[in-house]
């Protein structure tokens, strides 16, 4: 089962075989092995590539799950808890990856040689179970109590445009003014589109529109740098940006946005491997204060 995880996640034969310590043949004939026992192909061969099959898949997010609870298991028994080693998964979305995990990764990696990381960046909300998934940051309010979680800072959005955008259209004074503006928008999520801003008599909720719009808010930012239009995305995509002055931060006074809470969340184990809280203790570390405060 071990041998077959680790084939999916390395896509081959050949490069799973070092981290087992076996030879590609070896490791396919366990694979085999296994398929004759289950008595279902688990994997479409060909000359350059391997693909699971609809068995396969179902499979292969049991048998991830499994092999992870036996190396913890592993770990507590051989009396290795103080040291964070295995394959160490986790998700969050592709803005946070990119813009505030990754630069800190190295540091993590360094302290932590025996860690192995398999990120998984990504704007949907997965399951953590059915995906193997050791450490999940979410951005929002959580729903599942049955998962530890720890904060580790807050997020909110920003209006923000590029000096050549206002140099060519101006600056918005009030919030009515977007209304003269080319705004770049969310072409699915429609409530993204509808910015909120306090003012004497309330809260008021303004539709915005332009003539780009684009679901991905990295490619929103893009857009953004380019002089397109204004964009309103979350503090920790475009804070480096609005440091640096390539954006600027526009109607904040405004702003009737809340803060909303980013946690680490794993899952509730007696046994956790050392890795887990490693991870988590690092992040609380390094984000502390956040580093997406401007």
């Amino acid at each position: 089962m071990a041998a077959f995880v680790r084939v999916v996640e390395a896509k081959g034969f050949s490069a799973a075989g070092p981290a087992l310590g076996l030879t590609p043949s070896a490791v396919s004939k366990l694979v085999t092995r296994l398929e004759t026992r289950l008595g279902v192909r688990l994997l479409q061969r060909t000359t350059r590539a391997i693909h699971l099959t609809q068995e396969g898949e179902a499979f292969y997010a049991a048998a991830r799950r499994i092999v992870g609870e036996i190396e913890t298991l592993e770990d507590e028994l051989m009396g290795r808890r103080g040291t964070p080693q295995g394959v160490l998964r986790v998700t969050t979305s592709l803005a946070f990856a990119t813009h505030q995990l990754a630069p800190v990764l190295p540091e993590f990696m360094a302290r932590h040689p025996l860690v192995q990381l398999e990120l998984s960046p990504t704007d949907r909300v997965i399951d953590m179970v059915e995906e193997g998934i050791d450490v999940a940051l979410r951005i929002g309010r959580l729903a599942d109590s049955s998962f530890m979680a720890r904060r580790i800072g807050e997020d909110i959005r920003l209006i923000c445009a590029s000096p050549d955008y206002l140099a060519r259209h101006g600056t918005p004074k009030r919030p009515q003014d977007l209304a003269r503006h080319q705004c770049i928008v969310s072409r699915e999520r429609a409530y993204l589109n509808r910015w909120s801003f306090r003012e004497a008599g309330g809260v008021r909720e303004i539709e915005v529109g332009g003539r780009v719009s684009v679901n991905e808010g990295e490619a929103q930012m893009q857009f953004a740098l380019l002089g397109i239009g204004i964009v309103r995305l979350t503090r920790l995509t475009v804070a480096q940006a609005v440091r640096e002055g390539r954006l600027v931060s526009l109607l904040a006074e405004f702003s009737a946005d809340e803060p909303v809470p980013i946690h680490a969340v794993y899952p509730h184990r007696r046994h956790l491997a050392p890795k887990v809280p490693a991870f988590v203790d690092f992040l609380i570390e390094k984000f502390t204060p956040p580093p997406w405060e401007i």
